[in-house]
């Protein structure tokens, strides 16, 4: 592949819509290019980062790469549409999006949230919206689209117990998640719009009304919690609150969402890998860190260059972008045995996919109790489980996975 197509195969969100390709691509540019200067049309250019140690070696060094101005991989029209709106190469300003002590203090807002302490008190409540869905799986007559019947609003509906949203205002948080994370796949674009402005402004008009609402009824919610958040004594932005909301409602739930699905598709493909769990349920956590790299949903954050670095004996000047391509890394063959086997019993794992350094996810925790529930549920009532037509890809890359699985099972308890 000549420079111009390799570069082009990076950028472009039709790529991610096929997983063996994008992988062979990667492993191309692992081996030959493992940094790699990318000039794809209709972008402006950044250096590729494909290996693990690089990768992590980046994000150990937060001063010298920072995460403003540039988070994620979209087109100058798409970025000179969004400055328009924001005056920024941000539609948000999140915790993904702050660097230094504005990071610090934001992610400490909610971080006690997140700790496995905390976890303990709702596992139940998310153990029982995994027995709903199961139940409501049961109730199709063995057949479904994991993607849109179950991996979609699991995990939305756990994120939303958290934050405090009605279970009603569900569907529109997903139609506007998967128009902001799918605007260029065909199927789930926003008609209309350029890029993914809309439905961030529909978002933050939801969350101003969510805001005033906690504000005169408070719960025990992330909703009552940010509405009159303050660092050193100050209340924060309007922005900065709603940028939270979002980025909880939204990249809460959709890595978690293809995660799932990619999990039991990869189940599927390895049937000794489905039995090997199915007789030893004990699994479980290490089966959830496997499926979450083996499907890595981000596909990439930038990193921009504070001043002149070396990357693998590569000069990257000041102002330089990097993507960091999170996929690659947990598929690289000088750090994993046999990368590309999917392997239930895989320790140690220290996959990438939830980042690494000061912005490791803040909710690594819930999605892996998300996951390990939900196919506890599913490896006790489903047998013999079936793909029953063709799994389809998003086209995204920056974060995406499936976006359906027709599948069809048998129901009933597993013998104790």
């Amino acid at each position: 592949m000549r420079t111009q197509e390799l570069d082009a195969a990076i950028a472009n969100p039709a790529t991610y819509a096929d997983e063996a390709g994008y992988h062979a691509l990667f492993a191309h540019l692992r081996a030959k290019s493992p940094v790699h200067w990318t000039e794809p049309d209709g972008y402006d250019p950044f250096w590729t980062i494909t290996k693990y140690n690089d990768i992590q070696e980046v994000e150990r060094q937060p001063e010298t790469f920072i995460s403003a101005p540039r988070t994620a991989l979209r087109t100058i029209a798409q970025e000179d549409a969004i400055r328009k709106i924001t005056g920024s190469r941000q539609l948000a300003q999140t915790i993904i999006q702050m660097d230094g002590p504005e990071h610090r203090a934001h992610r400490l807002l909610t971080q006690a949230w997140f700790a496995p302490s905390k976890l303990k008190t709702l596992e139940e409540q998310v153990s029982r919206l995994a027995r709903q869905h199961v139940d409501e799986m049961e109730n199709k007559g063995g057949s479904c689209d994991f993607v849109r019947d179950v991996a979609v609003w699991f995990p939305l509906q756990a994120v939303t117990m958290v934050l405090g949203a009605p279970i009603e205002d569900t569907p529109f948080i997903l139609k506007m998640t998967q128009q902001h994370f799918g605007s260029d796949d065909p199927d789930l674009k926003r008609q209309g719009a350029t890029s993914s402005a809309g439905a961030v402004k529909d978002l933050f008009d939801y969350f101003n009304k969510m805001t005033e609402e906690r504000r005169k009824n408070p719960k025990e919610d992330l909703f009552t919690l940010l509405a009159d958040a303050k660092i050193d004594g100050k209340p924060i932005s309007d922005l900065a609150r709603n940028s939270y909301y979002f980025i909880m409602a939204i990249a809460g739930h959709d890595t978690t969402s293809s995660s799932i699905s990619g999990t039991l598709l990869a189940l599927l493909q390895h049937p000794e890998q489905f039995a090997k769990v199915r007789a030893n349920q004990a699994l479980l956590p290490p089966m959830v860190d496997e499926g979450i790299r083996w499907v890595s949903p981000v596909k990439h954050f930038f990193r921009t260059a504070a001043k002149d670095a070396i990357v693998r004996g590569q000069k990257v000047r000041e102002g330089n972008s990097l993507l960091l391509s999170y996929p690659s890394g947990n598929r690289d063959e000088e750090i994993y045995d046999a990368p590309f086997e999917f392997r239930v019993d895989r320790i140690p794992n220290r996959h990438l996919a939830f980042g690494y350094g000061v912005h490791l996810c803040l909710g690594q925790h819930f999605a892996k109790m998300e996951m390990r529930l939900l196919f506890a549920e599913l490896l006790k009532r489903l047998r013999d489980v079936d793909l029953a037509g063709q799994p389809e890809w998003m086209h995204a890359n920056f974060v995406g996975g499936l976006k359906s699985l027709p599948i069809s099972y048998r129901t009933g308890r597993a013998a104790a």
